[in-house]
């Protein structure tokens, strides 16, 4: 029997997320500390991602960090002296939201010595994954967690033993900023799920073959680590991931994606993070009204002003 044959029907169970960028975007906030961490609402982005992959029954993650980063780990460590003090207190909500951060999921590290490329930090992971198909969840973006991503993409992955990708369409001037997929359609699957016939990082809006871009979740098979292990740097010198896909595209691996039409939040970018930061906040039952009410009478007011 073929491995690829022997991976299908085995549910990928650890994950993988790439967090040992610089994020010099939101300098100096991330010069100590981890842009991971920078809080939506009262929750870190991270925190966000390892819950959406706990849900997903995601049971084993493993951060790839770099210099610096180590207070990653701590978020989901106990804090016994925080718990005591507010169980004093009596405040067992936030003790148990406290908690709640060391049960998600059991949480390794390993160090990416150098920035080399999101395909290096994926490869890094080899000795963890092991011969197991496995789940990457890049580590500034997640989606609403009332309409999950990742447990479909892990049951395609578990049936076609290949590459699960997530795609959201986007407008032909946004394409040079992804890498965008030509698909075609295969029948009994839906309209949502597609084959990928080939993968372009980053075209024009005349070169792309389709307004499907790839975004920050994958599920691949250990396969992929002979790949990145071949693949030679690419754009701006760095091992691509998607080069290393498409070699297995080229050698025969099936590759699928799934069009994601849920909301996606991308805290990438300044702005980004800043729409994220209001989008959850005006959905929290415990702050959205007033905060609701006051921004729109801050808009109301800035906008007048303008005006005026």
């Amino acid at each position: 029997m073929s491995t690829q044959a022997q991976a299908t029907g085995r549910r990928a169970v650890k994950a993988v997320i790439p967090a040992a960028g610089l994020a010099t975007r939101f300098l100096p906030a991330t010069k100590a500390v981890p842009k991971e961490l920078l809080p939506v609402v009262d929750r870190p982005v991270l925190q966000y991602i390892v819950e959406e992959a706990a849900a997903a029954g995601i049971t084993d993650v493993l951060l790839v960090t770099g210099r610096g980063k180590t207070s990653m780990v701590d978020h989901f460590d106990r804090r016994p002296d925080v718990e005591a003090r507010l169980e004093e207190k009596g405040d067992t909500e936030r003790l148990a939201a406290v908690r709640r951060t060391s049960e998600l999921a059991d949480i390794y590290t390993c160090r990416q010595g150098e920035p080399l490329g999101l395909g290096h930090a994926v490869g890094v992971a080899a000795s963890h994954v092991g011969d197991n198909a496995f789940a990457v969840l890049l580590g500034d973006e997640f989606v609403d967690e009332n309409q999950p991503l990742l447990p479909a993409m892990l049951d395609l992955q578990a049936e076609t033993g290949g590459i699960v990708l997530a795609f959201i369409e986007v407008s032909p001037e946004e394409t040079s900023r992804y890498g965008i997929a030509s698909v075609e359609v295969e029948s009994g699957r839906g309209e949502d799920v597609v084959k990928v016939t080939g993968l372009v990082e980053k075209p024009s809006a005349a070169e792309a073959p389709s307004n499907l871009a790839v975004v920050g979740r994958y599920v691949l098979p250990a396969s992929i680590f002979d790949a990145i292990h071949n693949t030679k740097p690419g754009s701006g010198g760095e091992i691509q991931l998607t080069d290393a896909m498409a070699q297995l595209l080229a050698d025969g691996v099936p590759v699928h994606g799934i069009i994601y039409r849920g909301h996606r939040y991308d805290t990438g970018m300044p702005l980004g993070y800043l729409q994220a930061v209001v989008q959850l906040a005006v959905k929290r039952p415990d702050l959205g009204a007033e905060f609701r009410q006051w921004l729109t009478e801050f808009v109301a007011t800035e906008t007048g002003g303008a005006k005026g």
